[in-house]
């Protein structure tokens, strides 16, 4: 599985055509506890860099954008349950939605984590 990060701060693990997307432990952190997600039904397309879901935290409400263009295949129902999972385990049990890709070279445009490492360390 490859894992790729956006200068949005969302992440996405790739394990051949599917892929698990949710917010990195940067942007849980910046938006402080997290007491609310809104996340999109399984049958759904996103669209690269367009609003999937929302986050809503004691601080704002933000929106998650996708980092590639898919169907989303389903949510973490886990995450609705219990919104704080965003704070706890943000690349883990806090995942938002998967989906399958629609064109894996938009893929290429994404940071690898050691770039995704040096991008926050400049923030």
């Amino acid at each position: 599985m490859t894992r790729f990060f956006t200068s949005e701060h969302e992440w996405i693990a790739v394990d051949g055509n599917v892929a698990t997307v949710g917010i990195t432990d940067y942007a849980q952190g910046q938006l402080g506890d997290i007491v609310f997600v809104e996340l999109p039904a399984a049958g759904a397309t996103v669209a690269k860099g367009k609003e999937a879901a929302v986050v809503e935290s004691v601080k704002a409400a933000s929106d998650v954008y996708s980092p590639v263009s898919g169907a989303v295949t389903g949510s973490n129902d886990a995450l609705v349950d219990e919104p704080a999972l965003a704070n706890t385990a943000p690349e883990t049990d806090g995942w938002f939605f998967k989906l399958t890709l629609s064109d894996p070279s938009e893929l290429d445009g994404l940071m690898d984590e050691a770039a995704y490492k040096a991008f926050v360390d400049g923030l």
